[in-house]
C-alpha cells in the first residue's frame, strides 16, 4: 500500500498505518513528498503539497518509515530531485537506519543510476525500478540489470490516479517482456483504481501496489481507509502468495 508521509500529524499517521496494516496491506510504500511529482496525478500531488506545507519533510518521512517498518516491510518512493538535494549516500543511510528495506527513485536519470545503486547497496537497500512500457528490449535489459528487489510495471501509462479502463493484454505483453529480461519479481500499480481491476491485474504480476484510492480516502474521509484497503486485499486474496500485496 502506498501512503505519502507527512499527510497528517504523526500520531494520526501512526494510527492510520496500523489500521491499514490490520486491514490487509502486507507491504508499505512510503512516499517522500516532492514539489515536482511529475509522474503523479492530482490526488498524490495534493497530498505532497500538504506534506510540504507542514514542513520538516524528511524528518516526518523518516518517522513514518520507522513506524511503517515496525508493521510491515517498507520501501520508500521518491524522486531524483529529493535524492540529489540530500545526497545519494546520506539519504540512503537515513532511509536504511529508519528501517526501510528499499527505495525506488521513479524518475532516476540514466546517468545517475550507477551512483544511486552504489549508495543504496552500501546502505543495504534494494533498488526497485519503475520501467516505462515504451522501452525497447535493450532498454529493459539495461534497467533490469541495475535493479534489485523488483521491477515495477505500471498498469497504465497515465499518471497515478488514472480511473479509466486498463489495457490488460498490453500489460500482459509487457510483463512477459520483463520476465524475459530479468528473474526479478514484477510489481504493478498506477491506474488500479478498483478492487475489480486489482483482481484483473493480479494474475499477471507478483504483487500489486494500491495508491491513489486509499490516499484519496486518507485526505477526505480517513475513516474509510481501512475498509477500502480490506476491499482491495480481499480482491487480491485468490492470488495471494508471500509476494502479493495490497
Amino acid at each position: 500500500m502506498f501512503v505519502p508521509a507527512g499527510l497528517h500529524p504523526a500520531r494520526v499517521e501512526r494510527h492510520q498505518l496500523a489500521q491499514i496494516a490490520r486491514a490487509g496491506a502486507d507491504l508499505f510504500e512510503i512516499g517522500l513528498a516532492h514539489h515536482d511529482a511529475g509522474l503523479d496525478g492530482p490526488v498524490i500531488q495534493a497530498a505532497y503539497r500538504s506534506a510540504l506545507n507542514r514542513g520538516h519533510v524528511l524528518a516526518r518521512a523518516l518517522r513514518a518509515v520507522a513506524h511503517a517498518a515496525g508493521l510491515r516491510p517498507t520501501v520508500v518512493m521518491t524522486y531524483w530531485g529529493t535524492v540529489s538535494r540530500h545526497g545519494p549516500e546520506p539519504l540512503a543511510r537515513l532511509l536504511a537506519d529508519a528501517g526501510a528495506v528499499g527505495a525506488m527513485v521513479v524518475d532516476l536519470p540514466d546517468d545517475q543510476a550507477e551512483c544511486w545503486q552504489a549508495a543504496a547497496k552500501a546502505a543495504n537497500l534494494s533498488t526497485p525500478r519503475l520501467v516505462p512500457r515504451h522501452l525497447a528490449d535493450t532498454g529493459l535489459a539495461t534497467v533490469a540489470a541495475g535493479a534489485s528487489g523488483w521491477l515495477y510495471a505500471p498498469a497504465s501509462t497515465a499518471p497515478t490516479g488514472y480511473r479509466g479502463p486498463l489495457d490488460v493484454p498490453a500489460l500482459a505483453d509487457f510483463t512477459t517482456r520483463l520476465r524475459a529480461a530479468s528473474p526479478l519479481p514484477v510489481v504493478s500499480g498506477v491506474g488500479i483504481s478498483t478492487p475489480a481491476l486489482a483482481e484483473c491485474v493480479a494474475p499477471l504480476v507478483d504483487a500489486v501496489v494500491i495508491g491513489t484510492p486509499v490516499v484519496r480516502a486518507l485526505m477526505t474521509a480517513p475513516e474509510q481507509g481501512p475498509a477500502l484497503t480490506a476491499a482491495f486485499a480481499q480482491a487480491l486474496n485468490p492470488y495471494a502468495t508471500t509476494e502479493t500485496r495490497a
